[in-house]
């Protein structure tokens, strides 16, 4: 088999090279194992830089310094604690001001408007009218009624006057009567006067007396009229009155159809109305915001009231302008958690009872008597700062552990 003995021929050349096993009972050629990496790269030489190196430096003083530093954090820390607690600080605040909604309560066609949306106007300002002719008609036809109802008042006056008069005719005329019955009675006894005469003068005091009770009860009717008094001055009489109570309800409705600004401020949503548009009766047209007196409505919590109030100074930063402070009081505190007014409170009957930290409103005046400040608008949010003048203390902190 030549190919067995050329192979056994050449088999010590082989086992001299690297990598190739001298075994002669295996027939295949081995590979030799890797070396390891150090063994391979041993004969190179290893540079060693002589700079040394920074992370190893800072960690060699790091460390120190920091376990130097730990007390001081921990006495400044807890100094910080012990004396803090003196401001109340909450950002559950917002600026208020006086919001007005401008209606009135007659109806009618807008005219004319004489304002302009975010117009700034003062106090009494002309804001809108409506169409003034329903209202100066009807101002009309009270002013006549009026002076109807004196001339009325006048004729009652006169016509009792006058049943006076023939109260008083009549009276005589009931003595006449009286007189004639007397003395035909008298000579009916001696038979001097027929029966038939006296009769008719008996009959003559009666139709006379009834006539005088007509005209006495005439006379008190017409006084009741009058107020008992019948020298009662024409504008005091209650028709006049009522007369003139018209007079003044029709201009009143005249001059509420000229709509003013009730204090200084800004007008808003002005566009809402337009000359012609109906406007019912008590809908607002639109609103007027005093941008010159504002607040700062806080709800902080509970837990935090604990030493504030009423008089207190507050310092507000609103988040519009971070970098401007302003300066105000506490003016009040509720009596009550917001919750307390909500339409349907809380109230938890089944007994899965959680405690919820509950807001309290507090109302901070604001100091806007400085005019270089910027302007300050309803709705802002703000941050309020409360100086208790109350801090924590040791004491307290002892207590407290």
């Amino acid at each position: 088999m030549p190919n067995v003995k050329q192979f056994q021929r050449h088999a010590p050349d082989d086992a001299s090279k690297p990598g190739v096993s001298n075994d002669t009972n295996n027939t295949e050629p081995s590979v030799r194992r890797a070396e390891p990496a150090e063994d391979r790269h041993a004969s190179r030489p290893v540079v060693v830089s002589a700079r040394p190196q920074p992370a190893a430096s800072r960690r060699r003083w790091l460390r120190p310094v920091l376990f130097a530093l730990l007390p001081l954090v921990l006495a400044g820390g807890a100094y910080s604690y012990v004396t803090g607690g003196q401001v109340m600080s909450t950002d559950d605040a917002y600026v208020e001001t006086d919001k007005v909604g401008i209606s009135t309560d007659v109806s009618g066609i807008v005219k004319e408007v004489d304002v302009t949306d975010n117009q700034h106007v003062a106090a009494g300002q002309v804001l809108y009218r409506l169409d003034p002719r329903q209202f100066e008609i009807a101002l009309e036809n009270a002013k006549a009624n009026l002076a109807q109802t004196a001339l009325t008042v006048d004729a009652m006056k006169a016509d009792y006057k006058r049943m006076q008069q023939d109260i008083a005719a009549q009276q005589a005329q009931v003595d006449l009567d009286q007189t004639t019955y007397d003395r035909d009675a008298a000579l009916l006894k001696s038979a001097t006067v027929p029966k038939a005469t006296f009769d008719q003068a008996s009959a003559a005091l009666k139709s006379d007396k009834a006539k005088l009770g007509s005209l006495e009860q005439q006379a008190q009717v017409q006084l009741a009229k009058l107020g008992g008094n019948p020298d009662i001055p024409t504008d005091q009489h209650p028709q006049y009155l009522q007369a003139k109570a018209q007079v003044d309800e029709a201009q009143r409705q005249l001059d509420h159809a000229t709509l003013k600004a009730p204090f200084a401020g800004t007008v808003t949503e002005v566009p809402s109305i337009a000359p012609g548009k109906y406007l019912p009766a008590s809908t607002t047209a639109f609103y007027v915001v005093d941008t010159d007196h504002v607040w700062v409505e806080a709800n902080p919590k509970e837990t935090e009231l604990t030493y504030v109030r009423p008089g207190q100074p507050v310092t507000v930063t609103v988040d519009t302008y971070p970098d401007v402070q302003w300066y105000g009081t506490v003016q009040s505190v509720s009596p009550a958690a917001a919750q307390e007014f909500a339409l349907l409170p809380a109230q938890n009957t089944s007994g899965n009872w959680v405690k919820v930290v509950q807001r309290v409103p507090m109302r901070v005046r604001v100091d806007t008597s400085d005019q270089n400040l910027p302007p300050l608008r309803a709705g802002m949010s703000v941050e309020a700062s409360v100086d208790t003048g109350h801090a924590r203390g040791l004491p307290h902190v002892l207590k407290g552990l």
